[in-house]
């Protein structure tokens, strides 16, 4: 995600700093450019187009779009990073205005987005991918192939409430329809968030649903003006917050896996899909939790955090 991330969505707006730190061109310096390394093993053809990068405005965007940056830059393409807002429909818009041709994505919710959330996205990536791409082929745009790390919609409480409700899991909340839910505005349309509590789990707390957006999710939730927040699977904050993750006792979830979507006339471009590919390899659900982290929590840049991975990965 899991609408990592439709993604997210109206009170507070990300710093712009942090979004900001992630938006370089290619003469960024060493965090761009690197020191060799898989992506430097690789050069553009003369002819390649540019490649501007849609990121989404919150951390995990931002830090994806460095490590595709960096690496392409490495590899000699001319990419710049550009903001898209919280929307996912922004981001196509991006798309078809050709303001954007590659954006890191997610496989569930951008399937979901595509379909008006008919509730095609199952728990296996390849399986989703291959039906994303159905749909993503009607606009000129394709998938390619997902990574390992998977970061799904996350619903969560504190451990006082948990304690004191004894709610561990999202069934629980069926004999507590009162409490105030905190999630992104597209919530209200997501198959992974109210749509699907309503249909998987017979719930429905649209009553005390509070549109927000996602800088301000984790301190309402710390303040208590919510009592259940929408977040993202990799938020390291769940794990740092003490926060109890309701387990998804009944399956509404599906396969958010974290991939990268361009145009079809970009996907040809020698060399390039490669590289993304080598890129999602690298990716795991745990190794982007601790990305997270850095961004999150130590308050890192995205483009030191970009080139860190990349470098351990054998890849900058």
């Amino acid at each position: 995600m899991t609408y990592r991330h439709a993604r997210w969505l109206l009170a507070v707006l990300v710093p712009l700093a942090l979004l900001t730190s992630a938006c370089g061109d290619d003469d960024d310096g060493d965090a761009a450019t690197g020191g060799g390394g898989a992506c430097a093993e690789v050069s553009a053809p003369d002819d390649a187009p540019a490649i501007t990068i849609g990121a989404q405005d919150f951390g995990e965007s931002a830090i994806l779009a460095e490590i595709y940056r960096q690496c392409l830059v490495a590899a000699g393409f001319d990419v710049t990073i550009q903001a898209v807002g919280g929307f996912r429909d922004l981001e196509l818009a991006a798309f078809e205005s050709g303001d954007i041709n590659l954006a890191p994505e997610y496989a569930a919710s951008m399937l979901e987005a595509l379909n008006g959330q008919a509730g095609e996205a199952t728990p296996d990536a390849v399986e989703t991918t291959e039906l994303l791409n159905g749909y993503l082929a009607d606009i000129g745009l394709v998938a390619l192939t997902p990574s390992d790390a998977v970061d799904t919609n996350a619903l969560v409480v504190t451990e006082a409430t948990s304690e004191e409700l004894g709610i561990t899991a999202i069934s629980d909340l069926a004999d507590h329809t009162d409490l105030v839910l905190g999630a992104p505005a597209d919530c209200e349309t997501n198959a992974f968030c109210l749509p699907g509590l309503q249909s998987v789990y017979d719930i429905d707390l649209s009553a005390g649903f509070i549109a927000l957006e996602p800088a301000a999710v984790v301190p309402a939730l710390d303040e208590e003006e919510i009592d259940i927040a929408l977040l993202f699977s990799t938020d390291s904050r769940i794990v740092s917050n003490n926060y109890v993750l309701l387990d998804d006792d009944e399956g509404m979830l599906a396969a958010d896996n974290v991939l990268p979507v361009l145009t079809t006339e970009l996907a040809g471009v020698e060399g390039l899909a490669g590289l993304l590919d080598a890129i999602s390899e690298s990716l795991t659900t745990d190794g982007l939790t601790e990305l997270n982290r850095r961004f999150d929590v130590d308050v890192e840049d995205a483009d030191d955090i970009a080139a860190s991975h990349l470098e351990s990965a054998g890849l900058l």
